[in-house]
Formats: structure tokens, C-alpha cells, sequence
């Protein structure tokens, strides 16, 4: 793994919620972009080397709505960008830990995604995260 690519901020109003981090930060969110595989509307900050996505359901039965029924707005997950997602996943297989999804996706900001389940990583759902290239 290279480095945090982000943190994801589980939210019921995207607008409110961009108002609120935008005082907080200082800075205007600088992309909004629609998820619709994963039922889900993100904004992204931009904070020095850091980026904070903003995730609101679209849809109710969305793993963001149902993360927010569960335990209410907050921290959903952490990302991190890696070289190769392909061979990352393997290898994470190979160390134990439960990939929820085995073949990558498209996600938001011009990345390809894949989770480990929180279970197999002390409570925290874990992004990776690879740029697509072309």
C-alpha cells in the first residue's frame, strides 16, 4: 500500500453536510460525482496531500444508508491507494483477510475499488483504491 488515499465520511445530506466541512476546512469541495452501482452521491475536499469523500445514499437499501441506520454519520472507511489492485487482493487473500469484493470496480474519482471486510480488520471497513490509467 502506498499511502491513504482518503477517508470516507458516511453522511445524510450531502449538501448540509458539504456546508459543514467546507467552514471546517477552510476550502470548497472540489468534485461531486454519482456512484450509481453503489447507491451512493460523494463529494471529495482536497486537504494538503489528504482527501476526505463525503458519501450520501441514494438509495435506501445502499450499504451508506444502511451503514447511517446502523451507527449514524461518521467514518465509513479509509482507502488506500495501491499499484495493483489485482495483485494486492491476492495477496491480502493469502494473509487471511476477507475481500468483499474479489474482481475490482469502478469507483468514484477515476478509481478502480475493493473492500476487506471489517471483520478480518479489527472493525474497519478498508478501501483499495487504484487510479485508472487511459
Amino acid at each position: 500500500m502506498n499511502k491513504i488515499e482518503h477517508i470516507g465520511i458516511a453522511v445524510k445530506s450531502l449538501k448540509n453536510a458539504n456546508t459543514l466541512f467546507e467552514k471546517l476546512f477552510g476550502v470548497p469541495h472540489y468534485k461531486v460525482e454519482t456512484v450509481e452501482t453503489e447507491g451512493v452521491n460523494t463529494s471529495f475536499f482536497k486537504i494538503g496531500e489528504n482527501k476526505i469523500e463525503l458519501l450520501e445514499a441514494t438509495k435506501m437499501d445502499s450499504p451508506i444508508a444502511k451503514f447511517i441506520a446502523k451507527k449514524g454519520e461518521g467514518i465509513h472507511h479509509i482507502a488506500f491507494d495501491v499499484s495493483d489492485i489485482y495483485a494486492e487482493i491476492e495477496r491480502l487473500k493469502k494473509e487471511g483477510f476477507t475481500v468483499l469484493n474479489e474482481t475490482p470496480k469502478q469507483g468514484a474519482d477515476n478509481k478502480l475499488v475493493a473492500f476487506l471486510h471489517p471483520k478480518t480488520t479489527n472493525g474497519v471497513l478498508i478501501e483499495l483504491c487504484q487510479e485508472i490509467k487511459g
